[in-house]
Parts: structure tokens; C-alpha cells; sequence
């Protein structure tokens, strides 16, 4: 619940009070700070009469710093000239008082500008100044004991509306510093499971293989060895995506740029695709060729091969297209599956960090770094990754590249 900020003493006219109310209700529904305040001078303009508004905050190290400012008045087509009341500002905020001041410059009389009236109120929370409010006249008349009343209560007015932007930030941080404790949970419970569930194959085929009480025949220990070795694999896959995903984070991963035949790599990637998985059915549509790309070949490759691997993870057995073409002046690779797709409320997290989809089955298993990891790469090469699903009918993955056409061969 917000505190109540102090209201100044003494009357309002009918007219003056009725922009109060409308202040307040508007106060009451503020989202964004500066079209609230612009919308406090509409209404506040036609009862109280200034040429220019400027709101300094409090900043951490107790000193102010104008963050709102508007010229209506006159001088508004000469701003960059014009005074914003700092020094008003400043005497306000030290004494706690409305503070007022004068000041008139030499060719006063053929530039209206040069005559200046600034009026400096406290903006208060409880006992604390959180700000200052000036309000500033050129060229007269000079503020009236009842006009710096009425800027008392458009004052504290302001001064509500900065406690409530205060109050929806510090919910904002706290809700987002609790979302993170409990992603920062999620991810470490996720991590050690993906990390021991490798580290338990290996550990436990590897002492089978050692017992002295038992002969075992080739073909099993065959078996053993592959599945040492896959999990091996499997483990050192981990640790280089949460070192990735580490370099990413901090921009220290280095990629070595050099001149890629999209066709062909999209071809390479695919053949090594069908090595690894025999019954995996890859059609590639090249419907252009020469495009040719400034790429790490080994971070793209990354990227695919993470897309094929999703692929054949969450849509088994169904046959992958990847097609190659132009779009406004970009190559776009699409991979796509005729899986069961992604329900459409997550496909805007499908690129965050440890992101995996809810209520996919415990069998599968991830870290939901691989998607990030390959948003990343991908902008590293002033490209962009996008996701589009529809359930029942599968996923398709768009990867947008800048290219240089080249003749081919």
C-alpha cells in the first residue's frame, strides 16, 4: 500500500480543484511515467500558468538529475538555450521548502526568455525528498502565494506518482529476483541429474567390467565398452554447453569467421546427420546455390547439428526437410519435422536460457541450453533464429543469414 503524501495547506479554487481530482485519478492508472507527467501538464496547464516543467530525481549518490522536462511555453523552439532551474532545484531539495528565484538577463527587454521566474517544490515521501519539481516562467509575472500553493498540490501529486513507480519497481525486482532462485534451483537440480545420470552408466558399466568373479564374453563387453563410451560422449557434450553457455553470457566466445558455401555445409552437416542415425530420413530443398556466407563453420555446424539432434529427440521417426532459399535480402534455412509440435505458449521461450517445455517426457533428456546456445551463435553472424509450431503437425526452425552471392562452379 502506497503512503499518503502530505497535501499542502490552504484552498482550492472549483476549477483548480477539478484538475486536482483529474490529476489523481490519472496518478491512479499511470503506466509510464513520462506520458503521465505529460498528461499532468495538460490538465494542470489551463489553472496554472509556466513556460517550462522539469522533475529532478534523487540518484544514489544524493545528488539530482533531471530525468523529465518539457518546454510549452514560450522558448519551447529554442530549448538547447534555455535554464532548467538546477540551482532552484538544489536550494529546494537542501532546505526542504519551496524555493523561488529570479533572475533577469542583460537584453532582457527585446528577449522575453531573459526575464525568469523558477519555483522549486520538495517532492516527498514521508520524511524523505525523493525529488524536486520546477516549474519556470520567462518573462512574468512572478508566482503568487496562491499559485505556489496550487504547485504544492501538483507536487504532491508527482511526488505519488514517484512513490508508485517506486513500488512497482521494487514488486518487479523482487518477483524477478524470486523467478531467479527458483530458475537457479530448477537448474542445478536439472543439472546434477544430467550430469550423474552419464556419470552412473559409466561408473557402474566400467565396475562391472572390473569384477574378478565373472568371465565375460566378447560381444558383452563390447556392449559395455559403447555404452562407456557413449555416455563419455554424452558427458562431455554437457560440459561444453554449460561452457558455452558460460563464454556466451560473458561475449568471450570466440568465433573464427571465414568464407562458407551454405549448400555445402548444409550438406555435410546432413550426411554426418544420416551417419549417426540410420533410419533418419533428411530431404534437402537448395533451391538457390552460391550463397556463400563469413561463418565459424564449427559454431553454425553447432547450430545444426542441435537442431537435427531436437529433432530426432522430440519428433522420433519423422522424416526432417531442410530447405534453403532468399528472403529480403538474406539466406533463410528452414529445418523442419513432422512431429507433435510445440504448444503455441511457449514457443516465445523456446530461445531462453534452461527453457525446456513442460510436461515433456522425463525420457528425454536436456539441459534447455542448446536453443540459447544457438540463438547466440547465430547472432553472432548477424543472423536471427525464429521457431514456428502447430500441433500435430510438426516444428520448423528459421535461421536468417546475411550472404554474398557468389557464380558457382
Amino acid at each position: 500500500m502506497l503512503e499518503e503524501t502530505p497535501t499542502p495547506s490552504g484552498s482550492l479554487r472549483p476549477q483548480e480543484l477539478a484538475a486536482m481530482y483529474a490529476i489523481s485519478r490519472t496518478v491512479a492508472r499511470a503506466v509510464d511515467t513520462d506520458t503521465t507527467l505529460d498528461e499532468i501538464i495538460r490538465l494542470v496547464r489551463p489553472v496554472f500558468i509556466f513556460d517550462n516543467m522539469v522533475l529532478y530525481k534523487l540518484r544514489a549518490d544524493a545528488s539530482l538529475e533531471p530525468t523529465y522536462a518539457r518546454a510549452i511555453g514560450r522558448g519551447r523552439f529554442r530549448e538547447a538555450d534555455l535554464a532548467w532551474g538546477e540551482y532552484t532545484a538544489n536550494e529546494a531539495f537542501i532546505s526542504g521548502q519551496p524555493a523561488m528565484r529570479f533572475e533577469e538577463l542583460a537584453g532582457a527587454n527585446e528577449d522575453r526568455t531573459g526575464v525568469r521566474h523558477f519555483l522549486g517544490l520538495p517532492l516527498n515521501q514521508g520524511e524523505q525528498i525523493m525529488g524536486v519539481l520546477v516549474f519556470i516562467r520567462f518573462g512574468g509575472p512572478a508566482f503568487t502565494p496562491d499559485q505556489v500553493n496550487l504547485a504544492e498540490f501538483i507536487a504532491s501529486h508527482v511526488a505519488q506518482l514517484l512513490s508508485r513507480r517506486q513500488l512497482v519497481e521494487k514488486i518487479a525486482s523482487l518477483e524477478a529476483r524470486r523467478r531467479l532462485d527458483s530458475l537457479q534451483e530448477d537448474f542445478i537440480a536439472t543439472i546434477s541429474h544430467e550430469l550423474l545420470t552419464p556419470l552412473g552408466f559409466i561408473k557402474g558399466y566400467a565396475t562391472t567390467l572390473l569384477r574378478e568373479d565373472t568371465n565375460w564374453d566378447d560381444t558383452t563387453r563390447r556392449e559395455f565398452l559403447t555404452i562407456i563410451d557413449e555416455e563419455s560422449d554424452r558427458l562431455r557434450e554437457l560440459i561444453d554447453n554449460l561452457m558455452d553457455s558460460s563464454r556466451l553470457q560473458a561475449g568471450t566466445l570466440r568465433m573464427s569467421l571465414q568464407p562458407v558455401r551454405l549448400e555445402a555445409l548444409l550438406k555435410d552437416i546432413s550426411q554426418r546427420a544420416r551417419t549417426r542415425n540410420e533410419n533418419l530420413t533428411i530431404r534437402l530443398n537448395l533451391n538457390v546455390v552460391g550463397l556463400q556466407i563469413q561463418a565459424d563453420p564449427t559454431r553454425l555446424a553447432q547450430v545444426f547439428d542441435n537442431l537435427l539432434t531436437n529433432a530426432v529427440k522430440y519428433a522420433p521417426d519423422s522424416p526432417i526437410e531442410i530447405s534453403l532459399d532468399k528472403l529480403d535480402g538474406m539466406a533463410r534455412i528452414a529445418v523442419k519435422d513432422c512431429g507433435p509440435g510445440i504448444p503455441p505458449e511457449h514457443l516465445q521461450n523456446m530461445f531462453k536460457r534452461f527453457f525446456r517445455v513442460p510436461g515433456q517426457t522425463t525420457s528425454i533428456r536436456g539441459t534447455g541450453l542448446g536453443l540459447y546456445i544457438c540463438r547466440q551463435i547465430v547472432q553472432a553472424h548477424g543472423g536471427e533464429i525464429t521457431v514456428d509450431s502447430i500441433l500435430g503437425q510438426g516444428t520448423t526452425f528459421f535461421i536468417l543469414l546475411p550472404y554474398e552471392q557468389t557464380k558457382p562452379n
